[in-house]
């Protein structure tokens, strides 16, 4: 874990980032301009420097964050790689908007199960690899080693059993658990009791529901979605096109119906 004051500017970092992507500006240009807004007592500057290098000598910025994964968590470097895929349909703008409020968690009062929930959904939302995200959450030192262990099961069994029972199971609401609370060699449940109770109540239900109840109840981050693509201004201009063409088209009938014939020597170039 960083201190709080790292993933305060790496949240600034990503938000600012993805507004100065949104207004056309270079990546290349945009980096520079960011970087003279960080907090020089931070370590993000010095970050921000080598993803230039990086960007200019290859065109991308990933393979620097994973010379820094002593900075950059695991999930990160992944979340960026997967938008900086040239055949992926994953966009560079939601990658970075979901880097942003992962940060912007991060500073506050984290807990291990909001976490795990946001960047499972992020990759459950935006159809990302279940193989290569799960292992890299697996990898990210906010997790202790118990944490860790499971979500490496839940990488194996996702396929197979659905994510609502693999929480239920791992939390102190499970009947099993809570007869094995009377044993001393009973391990702490990873998942409360109202974590538990939602899982339970979720079952056989798509695991966007049990997300979004999630979030409902108990305040858990929400995931940033896609935003729905606005082409009334490029229907209105082939709409305006196509009204001209028909202009054209009765003009050129009024004057058949007008003279008889249509004088095609206006629609020839200067003759030289």
């Amino acid at each position: 874990m960083l201190p709080r004051e790292e993933y305060v500017e790496q949240s600034h970092f990503f938000e600012q980032l993805g507004k100065y992507l949104n207004r056309n500006i270079a990546m290349q240009e945009a980096l520079i301009h960011i970087r003279h807004e960080l907090l020089a007592t931070t370590k993000l500057p010095i970050a921000v420097d080598l993803l230039l290098a990086e960007l200019k000598h290859g065109g991308s910025i990933s393979p620097a964050m994973k010379r820094l994964s002593h900075y950059f968590s695991p999930f990160q470097i992944y979340v960026i790689a997967e938008a900086e895929e040239e055949r992926g349909r994953f966009e560079f703008g939601i990658a970075l908007e979901i880097l942003h409020k992962e940060a912007q968690y991060r500073s506050g009062e984290i807990s291990q199960m909001g976490l795990f929930f946001y960047e499972f959904e992020a990759i459950c939302r935006n159809r990302l690899k279940y193989e290569k995200g799960l292992t890299a959450m697996a990898k990210d030192p906010t997790f202790p080693e118990e944490w860790q262990k499971w979500i490496l099961l839940v990488r194996r069994e996702v396929g197979l059993i659905e994510l609502a029972e693999l929480v239920y199971r791992e939390s102190a609401f499970h009947e099993g658990r809570k007869a094995a609370d009377t044993k001393d060699d009973s391990t702490e449940p990873l998942f409360g009791e109202r974590e538990g109770k939602i899982a339970k109540a979720c079952r056989q239900k798509d695991p966007l529901h049990l997300f979004s109840a999630l979030q409902r109840q108990l305040a858990y981050p929400t995931v940033p979605r896609p935003k729905p693509v606005d082409n009334k201004a490029e229907i209105i201009t082939q709409l305006l096109r196509r009204l001209d063409r028909v202009e054209a088209r009765v003009k050129l009938l009024e004057e058949e119906g007008q003279t008889g014939m249509i004088d095609l020597a206006k629609f020839y170039g200067p003759q030289g």
